[in-house]
Order: structure tokens, then sequence, then C-alpha cells
């Protein structure tokens, strides 16, 4: 007679543990925490906290200056038309930081305020120009939209302006927002993008 023996296998299955594990993030607070805070809530900035402001963008375009050996050029700080800052770089032969049509000039405009932006954390109106380009220009566009008006208004045909960069074709439409009389749109595709004035 052949006993049937019934064998049991232990099963070993293994303790359910809690592993708790804590995640410390250590949150680094910027410098410029409160100046951020401060003008996103639209509070005026004192003089002492907007050259802070100016002494860091300095700073950042200096940097950047660098890559063109000219990080000591002389730096002239004013205030423009609509509050905002201007750092002219007066030093001469940089003239490639123009570039044709100030197109390089608005690239390392476009570099310099990501950067400063990036720093601050918020967007503080710093604009910068090279030998009192942008000056020079902006007077040049007012006059070129004004005319441009005129000359819609009086033939009663849209007048399209010479391909500009974003900062002109801005300034065209700021020029002549307050003008009943004509309207202002952009056309195309950079770098041939222009605006055409409107008589109503």
């Amino acid at each position: 007679m052949v006993e049937e023996v019934e064998v049991a296998e232990d099963t070993v299955s293994p303790s359910d543990e809690t592993v708790e594990v804590t995640a410390v993030e250590s949150e680094v607070v910027s410098p410029y925490a409160e100046l951020a805070a401060k003008y996103k809530a639209g509070e005026e900035l004192t003089d002492e906290e907007t050259d802070t402001i100016v002494d860091l963008a300095v700073s950042i375009l200096r940097e950047l200056l660098g890559h063109f050996d000219a990080a000591d050029s002389p730096i002239d700080e004013y205030e423009g038309d609509d509050g905002e800052v201007i750092l002219d770089v007066t030093a001469p032969n940089l003239a490639v930081l123009i570039g044709r049509h100030g197109r390089t000039l608005e690239s390392l405009q476009t570099m310099f305020s990501l950067l400063v932006s990036r720093k601050l954390g918020f967007r503080f109106p710093v604009m910068v120009d090279i030998e009192g380009y942008k000056s020079r220009r902006h007077d040049k566009v007012i006059e070129m939209a004004e005319r441009a008006a005129g000359r819609a208004i009086r033939q009663q045909t849209p007048v399209s302006l010479a391909p500009m960069t974003a900062y002109e074709r801005r300034l065209v439409h700021l020029a002549l927002r307050d003008n009943a009389r004509v309207e202002t749109h952009s056309e195309g595709v950079d770098p041939e993008r222009h605006v055409v004035v409107v008589p109503l």
C-alpha cells in the first residue's frame, strides 16, 4: 500500500514594506524676487531699484560685447520717450553689431532681453543701441510713417513701406495709432515683412 503524502509547499512572500521617501527641494530664491513682485504688482520702482536693474543689464551687455572684443566700450545710459532704459554703446567700429537694416542689432536685442528677463524673473524695458543708430532710425521711421499716411490720404490708396524690423514696424503702428484717417497692418514674412498704411 502506497501512502500518498501531500507535500505542502511553503510560499514565502516578501513582507510589504512601505518606504517613505522625503524629497527635499532646495528652493533658490532670486536676489531680484522682491523687485519682481513689486514690478508685477504695478508698483513704481525707486531710483535705487532701477539702478540695480540697470547695473545688471549693463553687466550682461558687457558679457555679450566681450564676444566682439568690445567689453570695455563706453555705454551711455538714458531714459527713452516711453520710459524705457536705453543703453547706447558708443565705441567706434561696431557697425558689425548693427548689420544691414539693423537686423544684427535686433538679434542682439532679442538675446539681451532674454538674458536680462531670465535673470530678473520679469520683463523690464531695456533697449540696446549702437552709436545712436536706433535713435536716428527712430526719427526717420516716424517721418516715413507720417509721409506715407499723408500720401495714402491724398491718393486714397494703400501705401506700402519698405521692409522693417519688428521694432521699426511697431514704431510705425504707434506713430499712426491716433490718426483717425488711416489704419496700419503688417504683411509678408521676414525679412520682407512691411507695414501697409490704408486710408479710411
